[in-house]
This record gives structure tokens, C-alpha cells and sequence, in this order.
């Protein structure tokens, strides 16, 4: 009985029993196809997942960045590798440097404030209306 439950702790990958702390070029782990979406009649661009971050998917992790709110009627918050200036709404970023957190509890952050999130990773492909990378049930501390 406790080989069977060795090997099964052992065997599980150590990333999904713990939160890890990814860093931005985790998430380039991603390339991009430009798609044509009906609904919208504009080009989007689609990912393709990697290994390495399909292999975080459904796991606690934590990211480090600068906080971007997009509230207007509804809450929308992101995380970015980059300030509002440079991310990449506004600047020569991708999509891979900006992460969707949907909080637990509204934040009362400034934006650019450096944050740490952590949250459950949700991997968007098909959904236009989101980001590529979500954190969902997500908790944050400013970073001094």
C-alpha cells in the first residue's frame, strides 16, 4: 500500500499540488494565426498553445506585473509584463504579455502599480471577448 501511494505522489507532476510562480517568458510558450471571425468581421489572432504552458493549465499560479484596469460597465483587469504605455494595447507588444484576472474580491489598485497575482490558469483559444491567459478565483499583493 504505501509503494501505491508513493509511486501515485510521485508520479503526479510537482506543479499540480503547488503554486508556481511563472515568469513573462513562460507565457511566450504560444504562437499566433491570424483568423477571420465572423461576428466581429475582422481578423483575430488565434494561439496555439506549447507544452510548457498547457502543461500549467488548471494550476495555481502566480504572475508578476503591472496592473491594468479596463472597468467601465463591467470589471476587466488585467496584469501585464509592461507598463499601460508599452503593453499591448498601446505599444509593440503580443498577447502573450497580458494576463485577464478575474479577482475574488474587486481590487483597489492604481494602474501600473506592480502586483503579484495568483490565481487558477484558464488558456483561451477561442473566445475573442477574452484574453489568451486567465486568472481565475485570483488574489493579488502590491509589490514595493
Amino acid at each position: 500500500m504505501r509503494k501505491v501511494f508513493l509511486f501515485l505522489v510521485f508520479s503526479i507532476p510537482f506543479h499540480l499540488m503547488a503554486q508556481q510562480k511563472l515568469l513573462w517568458d513562460d507565457f511566450t510558450d504560444v504562437s499566433f494565426q491570424d483568423i477571420y471571425n465572423v461576428h466581429y468581421d475582422d481578423y483575430f489572432l488565434k494561439p496555439t498553445f506549447g507544452p510548457k504552458i498547457k502543461s500549467y493549465e488548471g494550476s495555481k499560479i502566480s504572475i508578476r506585473g503591472y496592473f491594468l484596469d479596463f472597468s467601465y460597465k463591467e470589471e476587466f483587469f488585467m496584469v501585464s509584463r509592461n507598463p499601460m504605455s508599452s503593453c499591448f494595447f498601446c505599444g509593440g507588444a503580443g498577447p502573450e504579455t497580458i494576463v485577464e484576472v478575474i479577482f475574488k474580491n474587486k481590487p483597489g489598485y492604481k494602474i501600473d502599480q506592480i502586483i503579484e497575482v495568483t490565481g487558477i490558469l484558464e488558456l483561451n483559444a477561442d473566445d475573442v471577448d477574452h484574453c489568451n491567459y486567465i486568472l481565475k478565483e485570483a488574489t493579488a499583493r502590491l509589490i514595493q
